[in-house]
């Protein structure tokens, strides 16, 4: 499988941070995380799942357990197993982070 351009698949919406499934394997899934200013992805973690974000547009304040950074495109940023994170988009620009997890969430 191949994505020539997964920001171009970003969808959002504008009470909650959007969500866009990109792939999913036996031990890895990838999808993006589509915030519009203001928006944010509340602190939380995921025990036995590591996660790594990629800012891929905009820019956004991220969290690892106690530390904070502001990404723009390229910042990636990892949450091992059990650590709370969160991303806070502060605008004015749209955002949009590709989220990897693995091994990957339950379907629900």
């Amino acid at each position: 499988m191949f994505i020539d351009n997964a920001a171009a698949l970003a969808l959002f919406h504008p009470e909650k941070m959007g969500k866009t499934d990109l792939v999913r394997g036996e031990h890895l899934f990838a999808g993006l995380n589509c915030f519009e200013p203001g928006q944010s992805h509340a602190p939380h973690s995921h025990p036995g799942q590591d996660k790594l974000y990629v800012v891929l547009e905009g820019s956004g304040e991220v969290q690892i357990g106690a530390e904070t950074r502001t990404l723009s495109p390229g910042g990636t940023a990892f949450a091992p197993d059990g650590v709370e994170h969160a991303i806070h988009n502060p605008g004015p620009a749209r955002l949009v982070v590709m989220a990897i997890l693995g091994p990957p969430p339950s379907r629900k």
